[in-house]
């Protein structure tokens, strides 16, 4: 009996052993490599902007509005500085998009000889006038990538457009001088998007245009952007193009319609 359960054993086990040989041995699939690397990109790009300012202003509340334009060689005259910067980030399909400016001017006039007046300024007299004028503005967008492939992507984005508008004048007269200063800001809501269009692995072009204002701080209000890019590095690139920023604002006795206008040239630092 025992050899008999050996035999039916050593047969059993014949046929396993076959059995395992006749199946090809399948190779286990290798784990998925998990990158735990951020999809994300971030960049810095200073700029210059030549433009020049078309538009009405009212300095001071209530005061007469003044037609002003001035060519960009106009605006450089006055200028006391003049600073741009642009940042640009994305975390995944998610965008963030920056943009600020300062500038500060003096604008200088003489006003005279002075006819008779019943005040206690002589006939014949010359006034100086100046008046400094400092501009902030920012524009802090967020948005996300609504197309993505490796030569096109749009970005729909939405935010705010910070204004804050400073004028201090000073008029000389006889040895003396007075000096008065006031300043007014507003927010405008705002909308926008950004295309991105890559010509080659070096050359690309961009554009980006925003509206808003929509009455909530001026009435309205609208930029558009448009560059050319060149890659020197994987960290650095070149930019030009023309940009424009417009607004029209008009409240409570201040006035400030106008549109800055003209070329644009950058340097960006890609992290």
């Amino acid at each position: 009996m025992k050899s008999y359960l050996a035999a039916v054993v050593m047969i059993l086990g014949a046929q396993v052993a076959y059995a395992a040989d006749a199946i090809p041995a399948q190779p286990l699939e290798p784990a998925p490599i998990v990158v735990d690397r951020p999809n994300w990109a971030l960049q810095v790009t200073p700029y210059i902007w030549a433009a020049g300012l078309d538009g009405n202003i009212s300095p001071f509340r209530r005061a007469p509005t003044i037609g002003v334009e001035k060519s960009f060689s106009d605006v450089m005259d006055d200028l006391n500085f003049g600073g741009f910067v642009n940042v640009w980030g994305r975390y995944d399909r998610f965008i963030f998009s920056g943009d600020a400016m300062y500038v500060d001017t003096s604008d200088s006039h003489a006003f005279g000889p002075l006819p008779p007046l019943p005040i206690p300024i002589p006939p014949g007299t010359i006034v100086d006038a100046s008046v400094d004028t400092k501009q902030f503005t920012a524009t802090l967008q967020g948005g996300y990538r609504v197309l993505d492939t490796p030569d096109f992507t749009l970005d729909a984005l939405a935010g705010a457009r910070f204004w804050h508008i400073s004028n201090d004048v000073t008029v000389s007269a006889l040895g003396t001088s007075r000096s008065y200063g006031e300043s007014f800001g507003w927010i405008d809501p705002v909308v926008g998007a950004r295309a991105f269009f890559r010509i080659t692995e070096k050359l690309s072009l961009q554009v980006q245009a925003d509206i808003g204002g929509f009455g909530a701080g001026s009435d309205f209000t609208w930029s558009a952007l448009g560059t050319v890019n060149y890659i020197f590095t994987d960290h650095l690139s070149v930019s030009a193009g023309y940009k424009v920023l417009d607004v029209d604002y008009d409240h409570d006795g201040h006035v400030f319609d106008t549109r800055l206008s003209g070329p644009v040239l950058g340097l960006t630092y890609r992290f």
